[in-house]
């Protein structure tokens, strides 16, 4: 069993929060170990929970379609959340959810290492940005480290107001263009905000 195979086992048994009492999965991601993409949103929905994979409902769709459109497949990218759980009623996760799940997400990165993270909602979107509206500072790229990290809305709420679809289909062609000259992105990682400091907003 591999180091990434070993840490979805771990998460699929974790019980270091409360959403380990509602759930029906814990949703550790999917994708191959070695992507080059991964997409990172706050927390899994009904369907996720009821399948254990992550983005299979509506907003899943979505996000195959958006890959569609640069010639990528979701077999391709690498699909999790900040959460592994869902939070009852599709709640928005909490500080503290978050904190105990983060150790989990910063293994997957570390083990996948990937080139570009994605970060899909303003919950993710705090791994690079701190203090700013995702509305300020989606489709604006950033490195800390050796990876680009993109903030997108959610597709989740592109379904339910156009003006979001149209920006996130906009964001999601610059993609190929990150790979390509990922070189050329200005490093910044004075503004990466450490797991114990992240602000939700």
């Amino acid at each position: 069993m591999s180091e990434l195979e070993t840490l979805h086992a771990r998460i699929r048994q974790c019980t270091l929060c409360r959403l380990s009492r509602t759930r029906t999965h814990a949703v550790p991601g999917a994708g191959p170990a070695n992507a080059r993409i991964m997409f990172i949103g706050e927390a899994p929905g009904f369907h996720e929970d009821q399948q254990a994979l992550p983005f299979v409902g509506a907003a899943g769709r979505f996000l195959e379609d958006l890959l569609a459109t640069i010639n990528l497949t979701r077999e391709q990218v690498f699909i999790t959340n900040v959460v592994k759980c869902r939070p009852p009623d599709n709640r928005d996760p909490q500080p503290d959810e978050i904190t105990a799940c983060r150790a989990y997400l910063d293994g997957q990165i570390a083990q996948i290492a990937p080139r570009v993270i994605v970060t899909l909602g303003r919950f993710s979107m705090q791994l690079a940005y701190s203090g700013v509206s995702i509305s300020r500072v989606h489709g604006q790229p950033k490195r800390i480290g050796d990876v680009v990290y993109m903030p997108m809305f959610h597709p989740a709420a592109a379904l339910h107001q156009p003006r979001y679809r149209s920006l996130i289909e906009q964001d999601f062609l610059k993609i190929p263009e990150l790979l390509s000259g990922i070189q050329d992105i200005t490093a910044d990682d004075q503004h990466a905000a450490p797991p114990e400091q992240l602000s939700l907003f």
